[in-house]
């Protein structure tokens, strides 16, 4: 097998799964759950937490700590315009957490879709401005494109609605948008399950990022083992290609030879 590390502008990868921060009970479960995932990439609300708490027991306090051994991907995450989305990212680099930002512009309060033109024009003003820019969109292959072409160091096209747990809806979008991008396609929200992650990544996506089926599990640990197992597994099932389909049986072993 040759290198298989995601590279994010000069990120290098070897965890394929990037996982958030809301919805835990507590900081010591986000801790743990962080670690039994394997995650190198921790995504944060920063309109979402309190960003002047570092002590210890808060949320920004772990997220910081000397001894990480992951890095934080700030998100814009409760912005409805780019400006809102501009100035939320700035304030991230600002502080020093990171050269990357994970960038959402919400079009819809009740379903949280984003905004692909406001998402569009902020990608492109972010790009020259130096951030690494993960843009949150939906599995639309002409979307995805265009923030391509703006700069965006990945596309993050989404499988179903945000804390939908419904899966991927669409394969068939995911597939052309694999097909042309020439940057990392990392699913982003709906994903509820082990096998939804598995799925994404025999499709031969890049990466997936979750949050609510973790934190909302009734066992959020064990459920980020699974999902570090899971990304792994289908990871490795896309590389070693899978067989094709066929309607009728065909033998596990060869005929040739068989004393009849």
């Amino acid at each position: 097998m040759t290198d298989d590390t995601l590279r994010l502008g000069t990120h290098e990868l070897r965890s394929r799964l990037f996982i958030g921060t809301g919805k835990y009970k507590d900081v010591d479960e986000t801790r743990r759950a962080l670690a039994a995932s394997g995650a190198e990439i921790i995504t944060v609300a920063l309109r979402r937490v309190d960003l002047s708490s570092r002590g210890e027991g808060s949320l920004m306090g772990l997220l910081t700590e000397p001894s990480r051994t992951f890095s934080l991907l700030p998100n814009t995450a409760g912005c409805y315009t780019a400006d809102e989305a501009l100035r939320t990212a700035r304030l991230g680099r600002e502080l020093g957490l990171s050269d990357l930002v994970k960038l959402e512009v919400i079009g819809d309060q009740r379903t949280l879709f984003p905004d692909n033109e406001a998402t569009l024009e902020a990608a492109r003003l972010l790009v020259k401005e130096g951030f690494v820019v993960l843009p949150y969109c939906t599995d639309d292959p002409i979307v995805c494109r265009k923030l391509e072409d703006a700069g965006c160091a990945a596309v993050m096209p989404l499988a179903a609605p945000i804390g939908s747990g419904l899966g991927i809806r669409n394969p068939y979008n995911l597939r052309i948008i694999l097909e042309a991008a020439k940057v990392p396609v990392i699913v982003d929200a709906g994903v509820g399950t082990a096998s939804d992650a598995a799925v994404a990544m025999e499709l031969g996506c890049d990466g997936v990022l979750m949050n609510t089926a973790i934190a909302g599990a009734r066992d959020p640990v064990m459920m980020a083992e699974a999902m570090r197992d899971a990304v792994i597994a289908g990871r490795k099932a896309f590389r070693a290609g899978r067989i094709p389909r066929r309607l009728h049986a065909s033998a596990s072993s060869p005929e040739e030879g068989v004393v009849r």
